[in-house]
């Protein structure tokens, strides 16, 4: 299982091309072409930790009941960014203890790794490749303002947390010279070492995690001068919020490097897929690629990820499983990440004790009428036909009919409230139980986005 952090589906060729230009992936659609790939996969909950614990579980983490964390060693503050609850089996746990499967988790994702977490149960081996954006790899030495104006606009150098992560980056990167110190790089070299160490192995599971192309967007610059030949500062931080102030140039520049960044990703996945041909390990291995999340790029003038007002690109990830067979064909079902673990398992011939909401993707009727995602204090909700983003208290809606040319051009929530309150109904009855009371709060203090309903859903 192979999952990149932050790629767009969009962004790999076998999916379509993002807004402002393709992206070359020759590797994955190669092996897109030998797998079945889902068009309409989406996450169950956001951003990295909730949407892994909904992948290595198989059980809803919508609607973050028990998931206020404030948790020592970590400053990141969501709903669902926690450990994996001690009564909830991971996937590796239950192919390791019931299937004798050989575990290892290869992963440069530092959240999965913090103080407070426990992402590598169930491994056994769980490799750490440290100093991805504030993993505390290095303390000094100190990095001047002068340097982070190399890497994005001079307004984002006055917010700390924007410049206080890129100033630790740029600490744990010193002395990189070569593509080969590369995250994408060491991920899946290691995983290459790792098969080869483990050749004996009757049965193996191995998840391989990458950061990248997740942000800051740090690659060689010929990997960035493919999509911008242009010269001048580069631009690697994303704003979190409006680019209504940046030049075109620099959007333009932002938008080369992550290009770059998933070009490169692709190019060291290609040696890690390499590698299981030339070791036979494709005639009796499942092979799963997907992402958690993707990212908005400077779509209607915002560049980073959000909940309210949704992006479908960023709700929307790649996902492909490859079979020994081989056979290259496409899937418009609707899939969530909790499907993988189930999925897994089923391929596995390893079943659960505990009740699992995943549903296998290997037989013919795979699929679900609809996906609820949640992101903090909102909701997404998306069926065959219609997509919904409101918040959590029913207030703020957005209702988008996916069937029209150009779906986001008009929000049709108070034209057919009847849509919008079904949706919002699926959410609901979905959350078993109701939204915990923190997250209704954070719903009611966020602001509504301009556009969006003035009504109440109705959930009776």
């Amino acid at each position: 299982m192979v999952v990149f952090d932050s790629l767009r589906k969009d962004c790999v060729g076998a999916f379509g091309q993002p807004p402002w230009g393709e992206v070359e992936t020759p590797n994955l659609d190669a092996l897109a072409s030998e797998s079945r790939i889902f068009t309409r996969a989406y996450a169950e909950t956001l951003p990295t930790l909730p949407a892994r614990r909904a992948m290595y579980t198989g059980n809803n983490v919508y609607p973050f009941h028990g998931g206020d964390f404030k948790l020592r060693g970590d400053s990141v503050r969501l709903p669902g960014w926690g450990p994996i609850p001690e009564d909830q089996d991971t996937l590796a746990e239950l192919l390791r203890d019931k299937g004798g499967y050989r575990t290892a988790l290869i992963s440069d994702v530092y959240h999965m790794f913090k103080p407070s977490k426990n992402y590598w149960r169930g491994f056994d081996q769980w490799t750490f490749l440290r100093g991805q954006e504030r993993d505390p790899e290095r303390s000094g030495p100190h990095i001047p303002d002068a340097e982070l104006g190399q890497w994005m606009p001079e307004e984002l150098t006055d917010e700390p947390k924007r410049a206080g992560s890129l100033r630790q980056t740029l600490k744990n990167m010193r002395g990189r010279l070569h593509e080969e110190d590369y995250f994408a790089a060491r991920v899946m070299t290691e995983a290459v070492r790792w098969l080869e160490e483990n050749g004996d192995a009757d049965k193996f599971f191995l998840t391989v995690e990458s950061f990248d192309p997740h942000e800051p967007w740090f690659v060689p610059e010929h990997y960035r001068r493919m999509y911008d030949d242009s010269d001048g500062p580069e631009r690697i931080q994303p704003p979190y919020g409006s680019i209504a102030s940046w030049a075109p140039e620099d959007v333009r520049r932002s938008q080369a490097a992550y290009s770059g960044l998933i070009t490169m990703c692709d190019r060291w996945f290609g040696r890690l897929h390499r590698a299981l041909k030339d070791m036979g390990l494709l005639e009796d291995t499942l092979l799963v690629v997907t992402a958690d999340h993707g990212h908005s790029m400077g779509e209607e003038g915002y560049m980073g990820k959000r909940p309210y007002p949704a992006d479908p690109a960023v709700f929307e990830v790649p996902l492909m499983l490859r079979q020994p067979e081989g056979v290259g064909e496409r899937s418009d079902s609707i899939v969530q990440h909790t499907d993988i673990a189930a999925t897994v398992l089923d391929y596995a011939g390893v079943e659960s004790a505990q009740p699992m909401d995943g549903r296998s993707l290997l037989g013919e009727s795979a699929g679900r009428d609809h996906a609820t995602v949640a992101y903090g204090p909102a909701v997404v909700v998306v069926d065959s036909q219609w997509w919904l983003n409101a918040k959590v208290d029913g207030t703020g809606a957005f209702l988008y009919d996916l069937d029209s040319p150009e779906p986001r051009a008009k929000n049709l929530a108070d034209e057919r409230p009847e849509i919008a309150d079904r949706l919002f109904r699926l959410a609901l009855n979905d959350a078993r139980g109701g939204f915990p009371e923190y997250l209704m709060t954070m719903a009611n203090e966020l602001a509504d986005a301009p556009g969006s309903s003035s009504r109440v859903l109705r959930g009776a």
